[in-house]
């Protein structure tokens, strides 16, 4: 039988792992000091929590698990595929963090104290095409805000990105836009119910081009009128101030896209006070795909690399109202590990050192050497060094060779001369130089 694994998922080796908990670390660290709390939820959730917050297009692309027991009994195969789906599957893999923390939320309420600020990683899974840079199971390192409509919580995310990226040594920039906005734009063209259908159009539009996008749009019932009268927004020139004074003009008497317009000028005027080291603009394209989001939207793309985006999130408004807890506002962010990894990994921005099982390794001598090898061993440990014995007494030439494949920089020697003097003799696997020393010294040395 042939060992394989399904398309769109991954095994990892020791040295991917430490790449990969180098992202791990840095993003949690950076939302610790944020004063974030970590949370889990499960893989599984019911289907009913998942449908139908994602829009069309994200439905169709969850993972959905098949009942326990005779679960065919009774149903009729020849129906449609969405009104069997209910019958023989009531749980699926979670597609994103938010709305499995929504219902979280929701669930746990009399146990949070609000504003609440969870942080989480975790892994989540679509049933999309496999691709570079697109699997199927991946991982989503989440952080959001509930419980406040403050945008100070939108400031705060801007800066974690910014925290994040700069310890990754990364160059990004931060797209934002405003879902008031989007819903200002249709109901400025004639056409407030196709809302849904105009931002799953316009998200696609680095990805299609604008041609495409307007032919979507027919697809999707705009009518040539509406389609022409997008243009302006389109054209729109100038930074942050400046496009949005030319919008405040197009939205004179458009309620929901003047109050998209305020915040997205109050929120750019905090980011103006921080100012951040990544770049940050208004990118009124910008529309993300979601049908939760109701206020500003975030996207971050990396420079000099081809791939998508790579963290984004926004602001939801209701989204506990699905569950039962109606007016309560929240924030959040993702930062996508897996497509990090492939930056830092095109752009060859990982320590070097990462991936080392240990930072020294004994030299396994026989019998007469391990009890004080194991001793001064377990005093590196202590010391917080990591460090290996050898388990066999193999040849040397087969021992070294060991230490050089697993990268590790210091060798330790434990034979007679030094048990008698009670030292060890180290040697830098990087200079090839040796030095005889005491334990504290090497301890000093290795720390």
């Amino acid at each position: 039988m042939k060992c394989s694994i399904p398309k769109g998922t991954r095994d990892f080796l020791p040295a991917e792992m430490a790449r990969r908990n180098y992202i791990f670390d840095t993003i949690r660290e950076v939302f610790k000091t944020f004063a974030f709390e970590p949370i889990e939820t499960p893989s599984l959730e019911n289907l009913s929590t998942l449908m139908g917050k994602y829009g069309e297009e994200g439905d169709k692309l969850l993972f959905k698990v098949l009942n326990s027991g005779d679960f065919m009994e009774g149903v009729d195969f020849t129906q449609d595929y969405h009104k069997v789906a209910p019958r023989i599957c009531d749980r699926g893999l979670r597609y994103d963090l938010t709305v499995p923390f929504a219902r979280f939320v929701v669930q746990h309420r009399d146990q949070l104290t609000f504003p609440f600020r969870r942080y989480q990683l975790q892994p989540v899974w679509r049933a999309d095409r496999p691709q570079k840079g697109r699997y199927r199971e991946f991982y989503q390192c989440d952080a959001d805000m509930i419980g406040s409509t403050s945008l100070l919580n939108e400031l705060e995310l801007v800066q974690m990105i910014d925290a994040v990226f700069e310890r990754l040594d990364v160059e990004v920039t931060v797209k934002i836009n405003n879902r008031k906005v989007l819903a200002g734009i249709a109901e400025h063209i004639g056409a407030p119910d196709k809302l849904v259908d105009i931002t799953v159009a316009i998200d696609k539009l680095d990805k299609i081009g604008l041609d495409n996008v307007r032919a979507e749009l027919r697809e999707r019932g705009l009518d040539d009128t509406q389609i022409a009268a997008l243009d302006p927004v389109f054209a729109l020139t100038g930074d942050a101030t400046e496009k949005l004074g030319q919008l405040a003009k197009l939205f004179e008497g458009n309620e929901v896209g003047t109050k998209g317009v305020e915040e997205l000028k109050e929120l750019f005027g905090y980011i103006a006070q921080v100012k951040p080291h990544c770049h940050v603009e208004l990118d009124l394209t910008l529309a993300r795909g979601l049908n939760y989001y109701t206020g500003a939207i975030f996207e971050v793309k990396a420079h000099n690399v081809s791939i998508g985006s790579i963290c984004g999130g926004g602001r939801y408004d209701n989204l506990t109202g699905i569950f039962g807890m109606p007016d309560v506002s929240g924030v959040g962010i993702s930062f996508g590990a897996d497509r990090i990894y492939d930056v830092l990994t095109e752009l060859d921005k990982f320590p070097a050192n990462l991936g080392q099982p240990a930072k020294a390794l004994f030299i396994n001598f026989g019998a007469g050497s391990l009890p004080y090898a194991i001793s001064c061993a377990a005093r590196l440990r202590a010391a917080g060094i990591s460090t290996l014995i050898y388990p066999d007494n193999a040849k040397m030439k087969k021992q070294m060779d060991y230490a050089n494949r697993c990268h590790m920089p210091y060798v330790v020697f434990v034979g007679e001369t030094e048990i008698a003097s009670q030292t060890l003799t180290v040697k830098d696997m990087t200079t090839g130089t040796q030095s005889t020393l005491t334990l504290e010294q090497v301890v000093g040395l290795l720390a």
